[in-house]
């Protein structure tokens, strides 16, 4: 395990432990590769990465449809080798939600419980538990085609917490939903999984799904775990170019340290000088990158004083979102700076545009120094 995930390691005792976990289909294809992981009982833990990246077979390791070619997997204590998805205290909501659609709300729910062998009045108690938790008592008995995206979304959510798991699977859960829609959904989702307190593991490509939705997140490329982290470290204090880039807007450049000390370190890149607060205990002509998110930039039309952490070019693009500007500033070297700024105001009568020549500036302590 590297210090990156090291530093993501939960508060609480784990409660599932994924244990150098390897799977290999054979051919070179090494879908996931060493992968170490705890999860705390009651956290909701995602696994984000782009697609092939070895997240889904991860998950599909856990509920039991595929066998990991080496390491373990334990729950609450017990090894789950060798042990059938049908045997796992463990359910999993999928993407396509998989409802009958000849099945109303109400037995869709129920459908796991039947098959058991619950008694008739627990099944009852427990499908009226699930529709109250979910509020779509009213839509007992609909067809699923009769309902909403986001309604057959919180059925297929009940009928998974229904049989009370241990650990609830989720496959991009909320990837059928149009932007809005899903947007809403998030919180709706999240308030109920930790209302029932089951321990949650979910598989996602948004970042933006992951960040609101998880406690912790894992971003995982080609098979491996690059760094595990809560929302904010993640995007704050990414470990490597990979994370900052995958993680939300960033700036990336690329330089080489002039001065490392204990306080500090100043950069040289094609287009500024950077001062950054804190030494990396790196070596002079060291090659590194700086990241630089869009929000922490400022743009205006005079020289700041500063001599570091500013550059000077031309607003090639701009783009409103309403509550913020995205400037696309060209630099002397070519390369475009991504500036983001919030709309405080209506109106400004300063308001910088297109062809305007401006100055980019930002603190000291806006940038993270990556050396991998």
């Amino acid at each position: 395990m590297t210090d990156a995930t090291k530093a993501g390691a939960p508060a609480a005792p784990a409660f599932l432990e994924i244990q150098d976990v390897v799977k290999d289909f054979g051919g070179g294809a090494v879908a996931v590769n060493h992968v170490s992981i705890e999860i705390a009982k009651g956290e909701i833990f995602a696994l984000l990465g782009s697609s092939g990246c070895g997240k889904t077979t991860l998950l599909r390791m856990l509920a039991g449809f595929e066998t990991p070619t080496a390491g373990r997997i334990v729950l609450d204590g017990q090894d789950l080798a060798g042990l059938p998805p049908y045997l796992r205290p463990i359910n999993m909501m999928f993407q396509s939600y998989a409802l009958f659609p000849h099945l109303t709300v109400w037995d869709n729910i129920a459908f796991g419980l039947k098959r058991d062998g619950m008694p008739r009045d627990q099944i009852v108690e427990r499908v009226e538990a699930m529709l109250k938790l979910v509020q779509l008592g009213k839509f007992a008995k609909r067809k699923p085609h009769q309902l909403s995206g986001g309604q057959q979304q919180r059925v297929a959510l009940a009928r998974s917490l229904a049989k009370r798991p241990q650990l609830l699977l989720l496959d991009e859960p909320l990837g059928a939903l149009d932007k809005k829609l899903r947007e809403e959904t998030q919180i709706e989702l999240v308030n109920i999984i930790e209302q029932v307190g089951v321990t949650c593991v979910m598989v996602t490509h948004d970042q933006e799904e992951a960040m609101t939705m998880a406690s912790r997140i894992a971003v995982m490329s080609e098979g491996r775990i690059l760094q595990i982290g809560a929302p904010s470290e993640i995007y704050e204090t990414p470990a490597t170019r990979f994370v900052a880039d995958f993680i939300g807007n960033v700036n990336l450049m690329d330089g080489t340290v002039l001065t490392d000390e204990p306080d500090h370190v100043i950069i040289d890149c094609a287009d500024c000088k950077h001062y950054v607060g804190h030494g990396i205990t790196g070596n002079e002509g060291m090659p590194v990158t700086v990241a630089l998110r869009p929000e922490k930039i400022h743009v205006s039309r005079r020289k700041p004083p500063e001599e570091y952490n500013t550059a000077h070019g031309t607003v090639r693009e701009m783009s409103y979102f309403g509550s913020f500007t995205v400037y696309h500033v060209e630099l002397p070297s070519g390369a475009r700076l991504k500036v983001s700024e919030s709309n405080v105001q209506r109106h400004r009568e300063d308001a910088v545009t297109w062809g305007d020549e401006v100055w980019a500036h930002w603190s000291r302590t806006s940038q993270v120094v990556l050396t991998q």
